[in-house]
């Protein structure tokens, strides 16, 4: 009776209708912080009413959320912010799919092939454009899933749950407000772009601003001066010894990444006249928390290194680096030793058609970590590579797509039929 119906749901699928409605989400330019965001949830929440689903989509009640000491940060400024949650079945769901509607902003147009992000162009069996990998294919895949499971009129033992997020990209907002509305399961697979993989665990990240003071002079007589450049290179070589020293011993599963936490700069402000010695400069970074590190002692550990190299420098001994913390808070996530999630989704890979996956961790931050933290045993399997995520040739194969919602058809039948 499994194996009938297991073909009945897998046999409801239609690649079309998937594609169709990829397409339909992409061209919604949903950049965090922008109004598109909303317009995003709302289509999702349409979607999943006509498919019969009970759907909680209720306005965010941002001021509470971000008062909370647990929030996780925002980068980017809201004054509104919706949830969407669909249930199919009563009762605490055997399994959530997650994902999140948000993208990052496209960039320099012209780096575009058309010029337009937005265009869900299709060629040659690849969907173009902004958020087809990062994450949208993967929304379309287990919306395809569950209108499969609905379709073929199969009956749940347990409810199937779907959960699409916003603010995900700039600290995870969305996920942070439907687990705090008491949105549960018993088992969540986000749909992350995962090109091929099962990605039980993920690294951490952090984004830290530093402040180097300088003393301003001619830069005719830049020696009766202090450039902040010259003592943020004081701070940087510190920072580069931090990175390697934490790289030393990566988690198992993060051993095929050749760099498993890394410490980059972004952005460096420095100076406002050329021949002035800047008296200030600003840079800001992403730091990787390593997996199962509390994030205080992932904070403590970089604090540290920079007052250690403050501390041996004559003029930072006086004016130490100013640390800070904006924007979102990214914390480690594992998936429990010996869950069956595992298990069960190995299979569905091979039994949807592909070889045996890897099992690998991400060096990236995720809303893996926040389900984890709730009880929530969590992994990550969806179409696309994350190498292209947001980048101006953002792209995803639908055959991947395809292949993503046979496995997570199958996922809803194993879990929850």
């Amino acid at each position: 009776m499994g194996a009938e119906v297991e073909r009945a749901v897998l046999a409801a699928l239609d690649d079309d209708l998937i594609v169709e409605e990829l397409r339909e989400l992409v061209r919604i330019p949903s950049v965090d912080g922008t109004a598109e965001e909303n317009v995003a949830q709302e289509w999702v929440a349409g979607r999943l009413r006509g498919l019969g689903l009970t759907v909680d989509h209720w306005q965010l009640d941002l001021p509470a959320l971000t008062s909370d000491p647990a929030f996780p940060g925002m980068e980017v400024p809201r004054s509104d912010a919706w949830g969407c949650v669909g249930t199919l079945g009563e009762g605490v769901p055997g399994l959530i799919f997650n994902g999140h509607v948000d993208v990052v902003p496209p960039g320099d147009l012209t780096q575009w092939p058309d010029g337009d992000p937005y265009s869900a162009r299709v060629s040659d069996g690849i969907l173009w454009g902004r958020g087809t990998c990062d994450m949208k294919s993967g929304i379309a895949a287990f919306l395809g899933a569950v209108r499969a499971v609905v379709a073929s009129g199969i009956e749940l033992r347990r409810p199937l749950a779907v959960h699409t997020v916003v603010g995900e990209e700039d600290g995870g907002l969305g996920t942070f407000a439907t687990l705090r509305r008491g949105h549960s399961g018993a088992a969540c697979v986000i749909a992350e772009p995962t090109a091929g993989t099962v990605i039980p665990a993920n690294a951490g990240s952090l984004t830290f601003r530093l402040e180097i003071a300088g003393h301003a002079a001619h830069g005719s007589t830049r020696t009766s001066g202090v450039s902040a450049i010259e003592k943020f290179e004081v701070v940087h070589a510190a920072l580069r010894e931090l990175e390697a020293s934490r790289n030393l011993s990566p988690h198992p599963l993060l051993e095929h990444l050749d760099l498993a936490y890394p410490l980059s700069i972004g952005t460096i402000h420095s100076g406002d006249w050329a021949s002035t010695v800047p008296d200030l400069l600003v840079a800001e970074g992403r730091y990787g928390v390593r997996l199962g590190e509390p994030v205080p002692d992932a904070l403590d550990a970089f604090t540290q290194a920079v007052a250690a190299a403050c501390d041996k420098d004559d003029w930072l001994r006086d004016h130490p680096a100013k640390v800070t913390w904006p924007g979102g808070v990214f914390a480690s996530g594992l998936l429990p030793e010996g869950d069956p999630l595992l298990d069960d989704t190995l299979r569905a890979v091979v039994d949807a058609g592909a070889g045996a996956p890897e099992v690998r961790g991400g060096p990236y931050g995720s809303d893996l970590r926040q389900y984890s933290a709730a009880g929530v045993p969590t992994l990550q399997y969806g179409p696309g590579d994350v190498r292209v995520a947001h980048a101006s040739d953002e792209h995803v194969s639908l055959a991947e797509v395809f292949h993503c919602a046979r496995v997570y058809a199958l996922l809803a039948v194993r879990r929850c039929a």
